[in-house]
């Protein structure tokens, strides 16, 4: 079972096994990320996916792994290392996992939860319109986020936060538990 992803250089040849996880597509682009996994066994692979890496997230609720990359999203086995499901991606930047195992994903101007599919998306409504989103940690139930918000001619970076439990963003104060 994969207890460990992250995006990493192109490794040298034969330095690990490899997996391709590809999608016949004329609309793929020629860049490739690289996905190292660490299995509980302590056995480490690498996965080539098509496009620019973006994130990974790994969720032990749902025993399974989001890779995002310019041209899709997947859904990873961490069982099998198996593709569950793939999507176009073009627009998301981001891709999270909530302690109860719910998907969250960004693109630069809005948050959206994933259902059971990549088809079951939920707009998250926001305070104000959301510009450069950029996913921070998650605390507890919450995720930290930055962003500017959007058509304010001074550009102002906001620290946000999403609580997973109500599904409501609201400005992050230092002071706030």
């Amino acid at each position: 079972m994969i207890i460990d992803a992250k995006i990493v250089n192109k490794p040298n040849s034969g330095e690990f096994e490899e997996r391709v996880y590809d999608n016949e597509s004329p609309c793929n682009s020629q860049n490739w990320t690289w996905v190292k996994f660490l299995e509980n066994d302590g056995k480490e692979w690498v996965g080539n996916f098509r496009g620019s890496g973006h994130t990974v997230s790994l969720s032990k609720v749902l025993n399974e792994i989001f890779i995002l990359t310019n041209n899709y999203i997947l859904r990873i086995s961490a069982e099998t290392g198996d593709i569950i499901e793939i999507k176009d991606s073009p627009q998301y930047r981001s891709v999270t996992v909530s302690p109860n195992g719910n998907i969250v994903l960004a693109d630069y101007y809005s948050l959206v939860k994933v259902g059971s599919n990549f088809t079951e998306l939920e707009d998250i409504p926001s305070p104000f319109q959301m510009d450069m989103i950029e996913f921070k940690e998650w605390t507890g139930d919450k995720l930290k986020f930055s962003c500017d918000e959007f058509l304010n001619k001074y550009r102002k970076n906001v620290r946000m936060e999403l609580d997973s439990k109500t599904w409501e963003i609201k400005e992050f104060l230092d002071d706030e538990n």
